[in-house]
């Protein structure tokens, strides 16, 4: 009678994401996708003349709260998605990571945050869009997630953005040269605002068996 032998591949551990995680190349492919449907849509408004503008945010205007979901997919021109597309690949995909739901609820929030503040305190008679409102709004979640959450791997992650995009900040700046700082401004405010409720503790409810999150005063 023989032992039966085992290979080192079969016998190796397999690592698999953690549940809700994805991969890296199934966070590329997401993000590659969102990027194609802006340039897509940048080409069709480019083709007609750029009458899909007119559906960005319009402050302090009825009409012009329907441009709070729709100015981040429009951009002015190809210039302004040039500047915006790498940045928000980039800190889109450092956010995809943690999970679709993740990469969906962080968006939701700072395109309503930022969309808001670009109605309620931009400038008269003009119309806001673009998506770097969501770029400065991933910056704020990544810069101060760790320092909410207190990881390692998350400052050390939030530090590596600091150094190849802190000097986005500027743009928080009032500027008269047509730039959408209020977008920029709420963008962040709502990513950082995600990261705080990420990071609140919780308790487990013996009852129920269910995790509720509590509020720090």
């Amino acid at each position: 009678m023989t032992a039966s032998s085992i290979s080192p591949v079969d016998s190796a551990p397999v690592e698999k994401p953690k549940r809700g995680e994805l991969t890296i190349q199934q966070s590329g492919r997401i993000i590659g996708a969102m990027v194609a449907v802006l340039w897509a849509i940048e080409i069709i408004d480019t083709i007609v003349n750029h009458r899909f503008d007119r559906y960005g945010v319009q402050p302090r205007t009825l009409s012009g709260l329907r441009g709070i979901p729709l100015a981040p997919l429009l951009h002015a021109n190809f210039r302004h998605l040039i500047g915006n597309t790498i940045p928000l690949a980039a800190m889109g995909w450092l956010v995809l990571v943690g999970g679709v739901q993740r990469l969906v609820r962080t968006t939701v929030v700072i395109v309503v945050v930022s969309g808001m503040g670009m109605w309620l305190f931009g400038g008269s008679n003009t119309v806001h869009l673009g998506a770097s409102g969501v770029v400065f709004g991933y910056l704020g979640y990544l810069l101060l997630r760790g320092v909410f959450s207190r990881k390692i791997g998350q400052i050390a992650l939030g530090l590596l953005v600091l150094v190849l995009y802190g000097g986005l900040i500027w743009g928080l700046l009032p500027t008269p040269s047509g730039v959408s700082w209020q977008g920029h401004l709420f963008g962040l405010f709502g990513g950082i605002l995600v990261a705080r409720i990420e990071a609140q503790p919780s308790v487990h409810d013996e009852t129920s068996g269910k995790v509720i999150p509590t509020t720090v005063v």
